[in-house]
Order: structure tokens, then sequence, then C-alpha cells
């Protein structure tokens, strides 16, 4: 895709996802900021690699792949689930924990077997969240956001909402899973929805301002 082909303005920018329940969330909690966004499938941009050994770095793998073929501003964020007793797994490959990018079924068959025995006391976890905003595929100086959301996974899936892990992780404040909290909610209170409702605070300026490249 030609770059030149895209009209860029300043208040346009590429999510760098093509999960529909993330740019539900991504639209909600930014939607009335005068940005416009637009999906890089939109645009008929493919997916970026994701080689990163952190979060962050897929983050910014993702938004400079999708502001590198558009042209204009990207957003691009990594998450995942990381669960104590498993030492952290399935952390950075929580969206391919059993061998099929995201295959959330057999993810979370994988995550309750590798549990299984193990204690409601021993089960704590947290979902975690980093978004990073580049004005230009160049930008030397990204935006960059963070978000946890602190729960336990159970023994069996509960409630029909939500995508990923979220039949499985319960919000111990709640008492609920997070399949069972209203969608307006947990995007509140969801590792996603801090970082986000961070980046928002900041993100008008940060696309005003110029990048260092």
């Amino acid at each position: 895709m030609n770059p030149a082909s895209i009209h860029t303005a300043p208040t346009k920018l590429v999510i760098a996802s093509s999960n529909a329940g993330k740019l539900a969330e991504f639209r909600d909690l930014l939607g009335g900021s005068g940005i416009e966004f637009v999906t890089q499938g939109e645009l008929g941009v493919s997916d970026a690699d994701e080689t990163g050994a952190t979060f962050v770095e897929n983050a910014l793998l993702k938004a400079r792949h999708a502001a590198r073929c558009t042209g204009l501003p990207a957003l691009g964020d990594d998450s995942g689930l990381c669960v104590d007793a498993l030492g952290g797994a399935p952390g950075l490959y929580s969206a391919r924990y059993a061998g099929v990018h995201g295959n959330a079924t057999a993810n979370i068959a994988k995550l309750l077997d590798a549990l299984r025995g193990v204690p409601a006391a021993q089960r704590s976890a947290h979902f975690y969240a980093v978004i990073v905003l580049l004005r230009d595929a160049d930008d030397a100086q990204p935006l960059i956001a963070e978000g946890i959301w602190p729960g336990v996974i159970l023994d069996a899936p509960r409630g029909d909402g939500g995508f990923g892990y979220d039949p499985v992780f319960l919000d111990p404040h709640r008492g609920l899973s997070a399949a069972e909290i209203e969608p307006s909610l947990k995007n509140r209170i969801s590792h996603r929805g801090l970082a986000l409702a961070s980046l928002r605070a900041r993100l008008q300026d940060t696309l005003r301002s110029p990048s260092c490249s």
C-alpha cells in the first residue's frame, strides 16, 4: 500500500488490530475525543508479526507496522494474562497459549488443565495491557500507557460476554467473572480500560506535537 495514497490528518488515527472485541473497547473509551478512528483492516493492512520479547515491544511493532503502511498516526497494544502459580504464564503468549492464535476455547482449556488441583488461594492472576501511540512510523518518543487488572482464575468458565480468558477471570471485588460484567463497566475497570483512560488524557496533545524522528 502506498502511504501517499491515504489522506493524513492530525485527528485521524489507525488502530493496529483486527480483534472485534478489542476494537469495541477502544472506540467506546476513546470516542468523543474529536479523533477519527480507522482500523488497519479497513485500510487493507495485515497484522504485524509479534516477535517482541516484551508486551511493549509487541505493541510498538504493531503500531509501527500500521503507521508505516498507512502514513497515519497509529495506536498499537499488547496484553496478556499472567498467572502467579504458573510463573507468569501464559503472559506474552496468551493469545496462542494452546498453539493456535486466538483460539479462546483451547487456551482456556489448557489454562484450567495447568491449574488443576491448585487451590483458590493460589490462583491469583492479573491482566496486563500496554498501549502505544506513534505519530509516525519513525517516532522515537512514543506515548506509552499501561493498565493492570488483578483477579483470580476460576476452576470453570462463567458468563458468556467478553472474549479471550474473560470467562475464567474473576474480579474478586465484584464476585463476577470478566464475562459476567456489564460491558460499559468492564471497559472502565479492565486493564485495557485503565490504559486507555491514561492514554486519552494525553492523546490530543501528543497528536498535535511534532514527533522526534
